[in-house]
């Protein structure tokens, strides 16, 4: 599986500070990550949907460790590159 497209949408939040889609083999697109500061540092997290309980349930996740890192390298990869290169551009997912 190759991520072959990953697109980022900044955010003017506190913690939430971009939402972000992601394509795989140019067949397979994920929307909805959303690119998050926490206690450690930026992470990605996956799409969810709230529960009746009030919790959240993710819709779609990677199964294993070697993927999670593989899909959170490529979409702070992009999140850095648009900040660096000053990509202030806001776009509606």
């Amino acid at each position: 599986m190759e991520v072959t497209e990953v697109r980022v949408f900044p955010v003017e939040e506190d913690r939430l500070k971009a939402y972000a889609t992601i394509t795989f083999d140019s067949c397979f697109l994920v929307r909805d990550l959303k690119i998050i500061m926490g206690h450690k540092g930026l992470f990605v997290a996956m799409p969810s949907k709230k529960r009746k309980d009030g919790t959240y349930q993710d819709t779609a996740h990677p199964l294993n460790r070697e993927t999670r890192q593989m899909i959170e390298d490529q979409v702070l990869g992009e999140y850095h590159r648009m900040l660096a290169a000053g990509d202030k551009a806001v776009d509606q997912i």
